[in-house]
């Protein structure tokens, strides 16, 4: 079935000599893999390789079989030209990290139009402003929303948050928890939008704690979950 809707690159992995499979989550089916045969040798074809950089949008003209194979696109084009994701060093780490973040945790082959709807608004936010330094923390927790391991703020005065069963509690558990400011953090984070996180002041150990925690919040909520190879490149850019 011949299908056009908005994309967003997740990861793109050479195949062979001059081939690209490229995972995408798309508006119209959530998750596809594509096979991309030639992209890397073809100057004049109208898939061209910058295309497929992490995280970047587009809209596709693709044949889905939705059998589980490599799916094929017909055309791309960029539908949103990103001005700094891409060249700023800051951002282009941030970049990295969020699309392997992503590819590590969204698995669903099905339309979720709420999370598309999400992740497209937060990546133009993140190229049109420049104080981004807690971004990401913001991210990956309005993520959870979701992929359905939101934090239960029921009880956010309590002394601790249980990664584990994902809610505040005022009694200590064997299961890992977050206490203290790393707490504190956290809940700030939880109640902030992106237009005012930048206003959260934290040093790097604060920020760096404060990201770990939330990785193994995923960690312990996402069955497969990878931890990102480039967290440690994002702590450093952010240090």
């Amino acid at each position: 079935m011949q299908v056009t809707t908005k994309a967003i690159i997740l990861t793109s992995l050479k195949y062979g000599d001059t081939s690209l499979i490229t995972r995408a989550f798309t508006a119209s089916d959530g998750l596809k893999s594509y096979l991309l045969k030639g992209v890397l040798a073809s100057k004049k074809g109208k898939l061209k390789t910058a295309y497929f950089q992490p995280l970047t949008q587009l809209e596709l003209v693709a044949n889905h079989k939705n059998k589980g194979n490599l799916e094929s696109i017909r055309e791309a084009k960029v539908i949103y030209h990103y001005q700094t994701l891409h060249t700023d060093i800051a951002k282009s780490a941030m970049t990295q990290f969020l699309a392997e973040m992503l590819s590590n945790s969204i698995h669903e082959e099905e339309r979720n139009q709420g999370l598309f709807d999400f992740l497209e608004a937060s990546l133009q936010w993140l190229d049109a402003h420049n104080e981004i330094s807690n971004f990401h923390l913001g991210f990956l927790i309005n993520l959870t929303r979701y992929l359905g391991f939101y934090p239960d703020t029921n009880a956010l005065d309590a002394n601790y948050f249980d990664l584990l069963e994902g809610e505040f509690t005022n009694t200590p558990s064997l299961n890992p928890i977050l206490t203290g400011e790393n707490l504190n953090f956290f809940k700030t984070v939880l109640g902030t939008n992106f237009d005012a996180i930048h206003t959260i002041k934290m040093t790097k150990t604060n920020r760096q704690e404060l990201l770990k925690s939330i990785v193994m919040y995923f960690e312990l909520h996402l069955q497969g979950f990878r931890k990102p190879k480039s967290l440690a490149i994002l702590n450093e850019v952010f240090s």
